[in-house]
């Protein structure tokens, strides 16, 4: 296969990220810990950061869970909470409602607003937020240096952004299996900690910094592990997966591929998080993509 041959097989179909997402929006809360672990341990880092935005915004917010814990750490911020599923954006709004009048005080009303976007064509304003948060979502963009110039396009001079990303290893056990029963794409591609610290200077970040933390879930069988990935939306969604459904036949492959790496009675599966954070120069570059012009659907404004 040529590289142009498996940049396509690996590009990833957006409309099917967004309908995962909105299908697993009842689901995820109960499955995603990992993704919650994640997201507070980014939180935590935040200790060591002196920040004080007037707007910020959770690219990825999904069910709205680190997005309230947001809204409560930066008590006078404007928040947006930005998603491409709506589905996702329907149980934040539920998440926010919970326990305002313990958070925000008696006849307050939570900050939050929601936005249902594309990471990819951010439709704000030049200079018009002061921190980007966004946990496991990046890997989900096809394009990330545009994902991230748009990022740097709506940030102030002097901002913040903090992100978190899945890196190459992840599910490199169920990749491996998967190789063994057919030539399809099975688990998505995921971008090198590298590759994304050289996607932030191109962008015109400064001061990169990233490190990775690796951590192993372990399951009973390789149909529980599928399981949990279905719930929380996280399916393969590459130009070169396989269309047709899986048969009994390619299920006993894979989990008599997957065998080789049980322990201790239980199936590992690895997953390599990638952690990072940039700032916007106080002297922001500007580019000719910097002026346009913004647009909000009318669907897209009932969503705020």
């Amino acid at each position: 296969m040529s590289n142009s041959e498996l940049e396509h097989a690996y590009a990833i179909d957006k409309a099917k990220v967004r309908l995962a997402f909105d299908r697993a929006a009842e689901t995820y809360d109960e499955y995603a810990a990992l993704q919650a672990e994640i997201g507070e341990r980014m939180l935590s880092r935040l200790d060591y950061i002196r920040i004080d935005p007037k707007c910020l915004i959770d690219i990825g917010c999904g069910t709205g869970r680190i997005t309230k814990n947001l809204a409560q750490r930066f008590a006078k911020t404007k928040v947006i909470a930005l998603d491409l599923a709506e589905g996702m954006l329907r149980k934040s709004r539920a998440t926010q409602k919970q326990g305002i009048g313990r958070f925000f005080g008696r006849g307050q009303h939570c900050r939050v607003q929601h936005l249902c976007a594309d990471a990819e064509d951010l439709p704000l304003s030049n200079d018009s937020i002061d921190f980007i948060f966004s946990s496991v979502t990046f890997q989900w963009c096809p394009n990330l240096d545009k994902a991230l110039q748009e990022c740097y396009r709506v940030l102030t001079p002097g901002s913040l952004i903090l992100f978190s990303s899945f890196g190459p290893d992840t599910l490199s056990e169920l990749r491996s299996a998967w190789k063994e029963v057919d030539d399809y794409n099975h688990v998505n591609a995921f971008i090198d900690m590298h590759d994304i610290g050289d996607a932030l200077i191109r962008a015109g970040f400064q001061s990169p910094v990233l490190d990775i933390e690796d951590f192993t879930l372990t399951y009973n069988s390789v149909k529980d592990l599928m399981r949990e990935l279905k719930a929380i939306g996280a399916h393969n969604v590459t130009a070169g997966r396989q269309r047709s459904l899986m048969g009994k036949q390619q299920l006993k492959q894979i989990e008599q591929g997957y065998e080789k790496y049980r322990d201790n009675g239980k199936l590992p599966a690895s997953y390599e998080v990638i952690y990072g954070h940039a700032w916007v120069p106080e002297q922001k570059n500007r580019t000719k993509e910097d002026n346009i012009e913004v647009k909000i659907s009318l669907k897209q404004l009932r969503n705020l």
